[in-house]
């Protein structure tokens, strides 16, 4: 995976685990692995990102916690370049992003793709969603999942609309995504990597929270190749 990469792998991870842990810049990058006194150049840590992001993203989707089958669904709006977008984004109950999905329209056709591009992924139909009163999510649900129970009211599901708020966050940091496709692609990566290393702290004793990160830690270095699977 690394091969005729200059850099080893234990620096490459760590500087794509920055980047999508925290809100950073590749030049912040670029400063603090030179404050370690390695010189590297942030057009590396960005080619970095955009070749490993995604790969290790998807190994540790299959090492998340249980998903629950009661999933909440969202959408927001997202601006590119005056343009219009409607990012939706579903969570289980306990707060795991199970998907994200970047679209010009916010109709019954876009809530369908969206359903679809949820049920491959995940692989089973859920016994509950809950969503706001947007009309497009009972019309999609009524053909993409007839037999599941839909629960519409805004005051509940605070936990897919909580869940916008790291993106916003990076968006501001990034002064906005670029272009669709850009976006897209960063989320898809950043929604898992991120997660992973945030367990919810609050509903964690302190013991139990280091706990969980030293295993997420661990699950990291194999993904990234520096250690093997037991």
């Amino acid at each position: 995976m690394y091969s005729r990469h200059r850099f080893p792998s234990e620096i490459i991870g760590h500087c794509v685990w920055l980047y999508y842990t925290f809100p950073l810049s590749y030049r912040d990058i670029e400063k603090m692995m030179l404050y370690r006194g390695i010189e590297v150049t942030y057009e590396s840590i960005r080619e970095w990102c955009q070749k490993f992001g995604q790969q290790y993203a998807n190994q540790l989707r299959r090492k998340r916690p249980y998903i629950t089958n009661k999933w909440h669904l969202d959408e927001v709006v997202v601006k590119i370049k005056g343009q219009q977008y409607y990012l939706w984004r579903a969570v289980d109950s306990t707060g795991n992003i199970l998907e994200v999905l970047l679209q010009r329209h916010r109709d019954t056709n876009a809530a369908k793709r969206f359903f679809r591009k949820l049920l491959k992924k995940q692989g089973f139909v859920p016994r509950v969603i809950v969503t706001d009163k947007l009309k497009s999510y009972e019309a999609a649900k009524n053909r993409v999942l007839a037999s599941v129970e839909h629960r519409q009211h805004k005051g509940l599901n605070n936990q897919a609309e909580n869940s916008h708020q790291p993106t916003r966050v990076r968006e501001r940091r990034m002064r906005r995504f670029k272009s669709a496709g850009q976006a897209q692609r960063f989320l898809s990566a950043f929604e898992p990597i991120r997660g992973h290393f945030h367990p919810k702290q609050h509903e964690l004793t302190a013991k139990r929270h280091r706990e969980q990160l030293r295993q997420r830690f661990e699950d990291w270095r194999e993904v990234t190749g520096l250690t093997s699977a037991a």
